[in-house]
């Protein structure tokens, strides 16, 4: 099976394309192919295929094998991957993900992708929507008991269900030990992915990310545009908003006329090659 490792943030997945090659049990490929000592080494499996209501589809498999609905950080490179092995010459082109399908424009330098512009769509704020068990239709600054702690939560769906937490600093979190009890808490049906976030400025912000499957990783493209959101709505930040992540920076705009998200971010190759099926 032929693959291409690539990160955008240090968020790296192992990238398949289905039109070359054929994978029977993704789920089980995405364990394998995940594991940073006996495998390849990455945060999961993205494969590229075809679409009949986009140019391209992508679907996102974490590391334990279980199924996303979206990634940003990996539709940015999904986009460079197919522009830069000529499956496409369209630098405004749009993917089909389990989230509904994204447009993206591809920012290129010297000739290569170097950046991607990414319409994450809407943000989900009604709770029954994210999903997540209130009897609010918005959890808003809500008390969430987790590890015998009260945490003030803002719940926000950016396509896949984000929990975000405004903290004094980002650096002193256990996230090893909170993040497992974040994600199985009985108030997130689908579990959640959660945000640590610390306000830095009315344009700026530290972000880590415990992701549902996964654990802590170094960027996550949807946890970022929904702890924009969640900052918006708490009347922390701008609109336009610089996020520090543990793997690099992400550009998050948020367009009020639209009710639209933005993202803008790398996307790097580290590397191709070939893996032997066990």
């Amino acid at each position: 099976m032929k693959f291409t490792k690539m990160q955008g943030c240090g968020n790296d997945y192992i990238y398949v394309n289905l039109m070359e090659e054929q994978i029977n049990h993704p789920e089980e490929v995405a364990v394998a192919v995940s594991d940073r000592h006996f495998g390849i080494g990455g945060d999961g499996l993205v494969t590229i295929g075809q679409s009949e209501t986009a140019d391209f589809r992508m679907r996102i498999y974490n590391a334990d094998g279980s199924e996303a609905e979206m990634c940003g950080n990996g539709i940015r490179c999904v986009a460079k991957y197919v522009y830069e092995h000529g499956m496409t010459d369209k630098t405004d082109l749009t993917i089909e993900t389990g989230a509904g399908v994204k447009s993206l424009h591809l920012i290129k330098a010297d000739g290569r992708v170097d950046r991607v512009r990414v319409d994450m769509g809407e943000p989900v704020l009604t709770a029954a929507d994210i999903p997540v068990l209130s009897d609010k239709e918005r959890v808003v600054n809500e008390p969430l008991l987790v590890l015998g702690k009260v945490w003030k939560v803002t719940c926000v769906s950016m396509g896949n269900p984000h929990a975000v937490v405004f903290v004094p600093s980002v650096k002193n979190i256990n996230l090893e030990q909170i993040g497992p009890a974040f994600e199985h808490n009985k108030r997130f049906p689908k579990r959640i992915n959660t945000e640590f976030v610390e306000i830095l400025n009315r344009n700026e912000m530290n972000m880590r990310v415990w992701e549902r499957g996964t654990g802590e990783t170094l960027a996550c493209g949807t946890g970022t545009c929904a702890s924009v959101v969640a900052a918006i709505v708490n009347g922390l930040t701008e609109a336009s908003v610089l996020v520090h992540l543990l793997g690099g920076d992400l550009e998050i705009e948020y367009d009020r006329k639209s009710n639209h998200v933005y993202m803008t971010g790398p996307a790097v190759t580290v590397f191709e090659g070939e893996w032997e099926k066990q």
